[in-house]
């Protein structure tokens, strides 16, 4: 019982550090984050930061994972209504995109998140999504609307451009004029592996 007890308490002190933090990195930046105020926010101490996290930088790559994971949920629902699967590629990468105007997505997930944690190929979350896309490929293949080509190369195309066009808007001074030339950009190159119809 009391180990079980224990388990929960460590939970709810990850969720809280998550919370606090996700608010703290949005607010002022991974940089200029103090961890010191973040954990007295919300009546925990610097070790169990680093009980759970090992680090600060362990603490915003849980941050990213979870708004990243939301933002892969927001493009599914983007890409629901769609007339057709192929449609619906199109539309969660376009909504993937547009997210970059989000100021809590644009601060964590697309300046700090590659400034700090590195190569957001690599970064769990990103596989995540990219294992989703390698499946709505190999369905696309199947089904004669897209070209025969490497399942694995395509989702990884796709999904960079994406995660790339919501990097250039993010790092842009004029989002809203980026924006749109960006998901233009990625539909029509995404186009290029549909099947010829002839």
């Amino acid at each position: 019982m009391a180990a079980k007890r224990r388990a929960e308490t460590m939970e709810e002190n990850r969720v809280k550090l998550i919370s606090a933090a996700r608010k703290a990195f949005a607010a002022s930046g991974f940089a200029n984050a103090s961890m010191d105020d973040l954990t007295a926010q919300v009546g925990l101490t610097r070790g169990a930061l680093y009980h759970n996290f090992g680090d600060k930088k362990g603490l915003l790559a849980a941050v990213v994972a979870q708004v990243d994971g939301e933002m892969a949920a927001n493009a599914h629902q983007a890409g629901a209504s769609a007339a057709n699967p192929w449609e619906r590629l199109l539309a969660e990468g376009a909504a993937y995109i547009e997210m970059a105007l989000e100021p809590e997505i644009r601060r964590i997930v697309l300046l700090d998140g590659p400034a700090f944690l590195g190569d957001p190929s690599r970064w769990p979350s990103q596989n995540a999504c990219l294992s989703i896309t390698k499946q709505a490929i190999a369905d696309l293949i199947a089904e004669g609307v897209m070209k025969p080509v490497d399942i694995e190369a395509a989702a990884r195309l796709l999904s960079g451009s994406a995660f790339n066009a919501a990097l250039w808007i993010a790092a842009s001074d004029e989002p809203q004029i980026v924006l749109p030339k960006a998901v233009e950009a990625f539909r029509l190159m995404a186009e290029g592996f549909l099947a010829s119809r002839g």
